[in-house]
């Protein structure tokens, strides 16, 4: 049988993978979707939509169907999945890989505030600005909805539900966007602060070039730990080393 590879996916770099993988013969690979955005991207072999039932569930998902390997792609504040491939690895003995893009450090002329959660984003944004430029997900806005005297601009593929703050204007897109985009962005919105969540990678790393352009300060909210015995590779490469 086909060595079989179960990615936890939905980042750009959980699709590089699995372009590289299915293309390799003897080679069988699923990617799981959680399913929260409606029109996707597409990705190369089989795909999966949905949660597993937390650590057992997808403990017996990779007994079932008899995975070889398993590779947390997911995105680094995705903190439930993660604990769940790291406590199912553990149980089955199935070798685990997290893929995670390296973070962003500030440069020169950048202001960042650097913040542990969405909570202490939302304590520190009062002192910065009034015209928020929110770019933390549309599933977080529930974390500034006591913030009544600020407007918010927010941007998702999705409409975000409830609750969002009352003040609340939605851009509907799909990126990447150039750095000439974002700073037109924050020009016409009259944006005073931008928020985000160190997502890392180049995709979305315009908006803090347009930022640091416009003197913007940003929220910068830092990645929870990886769960013990769980390790993190950079790249699609260091996968491939680690698996072998």
């Amino acid at each position: 049988m086909p060595a079989h590879v179960l990615i936890l996916g939905g980042t750009t770099e959980a699709r590089r993978l699995a372009a590289v993988l299915a293309a390799r013969p003897g080679t069988r690979v699923t990617t799981s979707l959680a399913g929260r955005v409606a029109r996707p991207a597409a990705v190369a072999g089989e795909v999966r939509t949905g949660g597993f039932g937390g650590a057992q569930g997808l403990a017996d998902w990779l007994r079932t169907h008899h995975v070889d390997a398993l590779v947390d792609a997911t995105h680094p504040f995705a903190e439930a999945i993660t604990a769940n491939a790291a406590r199912a690895a553990a149980a089955t003995g199935v070798p685990a890989v997290v893929l995670r893009r390296p973070g962003w450090r500030p440069g020169p002329g950048d202001r960042w505030y650097d913040v542990p959660s969405l909570a202490a984003a939302a304590d520190a944004l009062p002192a910065l600005g009034r015209r928020v430029f929110l770019t933390t997900g549309r599933l977080g806005l529930a974390a500034f909805a006591h913030l009544t005297d600020l407007h918010f601009l927010v941007r998702s593929v999705d409409p975000p539900e409830p609750p969002v703050p009352p003040a609340t204007e939605v851009v509907l897109a799909r990126g990447p966007f150039t750095v000439a985009e974002e700073t037109e962005l924050l020009r016409a919105h009259r944006i005073e602060v931008l928020v985000t969540k160190d997502s890392g990678g180049e995709a979305t790393a315009p908006k803090l070039t347009a930022a640091r352009e416009l003197a913007v300060p940003v929220v910068v909210v830092r990645r929870p730990p990886l769960p013990p015995g769980m390790a993190a590779v950079p790249d699609v490469a260091g996968v491939l080393e680690r698996l072998g």
